[in-house]
């Protein structure tokens, strides 16, 4: 039996510190005389705003999946025993629930998402995802289902062929699976049943919504339109609403309009970490301020070896026993250091590290310690 400890690398960030410079080998510098780090750039208003109150509305419901080859729910499941029983009831059939066997049955969510100004007929995308423990929902298909909407009212009902993208065979202990094959989707296999369309003829005002709160950008927004339609009728209400008066216009038109325009927006430096996989994306204008970094590790793994004691042949005293053996070993490596003058670049900061050695971990917290030294220049959102 084996135990490991293995301590975390220790890293210390020190702001200002030329002092220590003597005490190590030469640093590695970075420096950079770059513009500051947000840089503005066009693009349509379209593409960085959405219209209040226009938006999908998601649907769900309950259903069945059968046709399946032998990978359906198991008996235990008798949520589906129940639907199926009900199914059949519906269709003139009376039988009990315990005299069904549902291996090639499954019971299933579906979910679609319904688009704005939905008129009945529209055909609609749905995903079907098994709730119980079937295997596989490969060569199924999807009973007439309602979807309900969250005012609990039908505003569509599924129905059709599953396509999978993954499969799973096997028997006798071996199997194999590829990808996920409890969840198909169809496409088309809804259609919508209700009107969920509204008008926006008659509307006196419109209002934008800003996929990225910014107090700039709004003010750009509005003063783009005001430009193009050579009077005052969008007001920037806040970092994300900007209002538009339709005064009398036909509201779709005008949005036609509006949205087809170019606008100069600055979009905002941002560094994203994952700590659970080590992935790091960063804006390339992010800019760090003047730090230096000492990095090094100590490792310390303890091993244990469980050897058996025997007493000498034809003994009649002592016992068999086992004897733990313990083994510490400690490896320390020496302290590197980066130095960054003002101006330097997220990216030139990991380039440095991954060449003394940093695995992407350590990137992760030097970055969460620059960012608390504020010598990170950017925001840094951890997932």
């Amino acid at each position: 039996m084996n135990g490991k400890l293995q301590n975390s690398l220790c890293v210390l960030l020190l702001v200002a510190v030329p002092a220590l410079a003597g005490h190590f080998a030469a640093p590695l510098a970075f420096a950079s005389d770059a513009p500051p780090s947000q840089t503005p750039h066009q693009v349509r208003i379209r593409e960085i705003t959405t219209v209040e109150g226009v938006r999908d509305n998601p649907l769900i419901g309950y259903g069945l999946v059968v046709g399946l080859r032998g990978t359906g729910d198991q008996k235990q499941t008798i949520f589906t025993n129940q639907m199926l029983t009900n199914v059949l009831s519906r269709m003139g059939m009376q039988v009990t629930p315990t005299a069904i066997t549902i291996k090639n049955v499954a019971a299933v969510f579906v979910t679609a998402n319904m688009p704005p100004f939905t008129r009945p007929g529209t055909q609609l995308d749905v995903t079907v995802s098994s709730i119980g423990d079937a295997k596989s929902l490969e060569g199924g298909t999807l009973l007439l289902t309602p979807l309900r909407g969250e005012d609990g009212q039908i505003y569509a009902t599924a129905q059709g062929a599953l396509i999978i993208g993954g499969y799973s065979a096997g028997g006798a202990g071996v199997s194999k699976q590829v990808n996920h094959p409890n969840v198909g989707r169809i496409a088309n296999g809804a259609i919508a049943e209700r009107d969920a369309a509204w008008s926006m003829q008659n509307l006196p005002a419109l209002s934008l919504l800003l996929r990225e709160a910014d107090f700039n950008n709004a003010q750009n927004v509005a003063q783009r339109i005001n430009e193009d339609l050579g009077k005052k009728i969008a007001v920037a209400m806040d970092s994300r609403r900007v209002s538009v008066s339709s005064e009398g216009q036909d509201a779709p038109t005008l949005l036609a309009r509006i949205q087809a325009l170019a606008v100069t927006v600055w979009t905002p430096t941002r560094v994203v970490v994952n700590e659970k996989t080590g992935t790091i994306v960063m804006g390339r204008d992010a800019r760090l301020g003047a730090a230096s970094i000492l990095q090094g590790g100590l490792s310390i793994e303890i091993s244990t070896k469980f050897e058996v004691s025997q007493p000498t042949p034809m003994s009649k005293n002592g016992d068999t026993v086992v004897v733990p053996e313990t083994t510490v070993a400690a490896k320390d490596t020496p302290t590197k250091r980066i130095e960054l003058t003002e101006g330097a670049t997220v990216e030139q900061l990991v380039n440095g590290l991954q060449s003394i050695g940093a695995s992407a971990r350590d990137v992760v917290s030097i970055l969460q310690a620059l960012k608390a030294a504020g010598a990170l220049q950017a925001d840094l959102e951890v997932l």
